[in-house]
């Protein structure tokens, strides 16, 4: 779990860096879950191991609350956001079925930076980044 600080007050903050994938649940899941039915659901629904180093990202129904499930060195840590007035603008844009899995809840891939966005509040569909530019020198 990483510790930062933004607009100069210090959050706790689900470990991201670039070995680590971003995977959100697209559809609600039942918000009584905690981490055993959320590891389960990870194996068993979207096909992924609940023990990699990768955060899972799921909402609930009113897409008012965010839970992160990510497993580190000796255990599952389970990390939640809820908003008290509005709503997190789900990416839902960004459906896609799992590949050759049709029966596979659908899963979106997100950068750090779009999980920052998310977090924040802002619409995902709205955004979107400079492209990235890669120049080589030639020798």
């Amino acid at each position: 779990m990483a510790q930062i600080r933004r607009r100069g007050v210090s959050a706790v903050w689900p470990p991201v860096d670039e070995d680590i994938t971003i995977n959100v649940c697209l559809d609600p899941v039942d918000f009584r879950m905690g981490i055993n039915g959320l590891s389960v659901l990870i194996e068993s629904s979207l096909k992924y191991d609940p023990f990699s180093r990768n955060l899972f990202c799921f909402t609930n129904k009113r897409r008012n609350q965010i839970k992160v499930l990510y497993w580190e060195r000796s255990g599952f840590c389970l990390w939640l956001k809820r908003l008290e007035e509005e709503r997190f603008k789900w990416p839902t844009h960004m459906r896609r079925a799992g590949a050759g899995q049709p029966d596979r809840p659908p899963v979106a891939r997100l950068t750090q930076e779009q999980l920052t966005w998310l977090l924040d509040g802002l619409d995902l569909k709205q955004l979107k980044p400079h492209r990235e530019l890669e120049y080589r020198t030639v020798l």
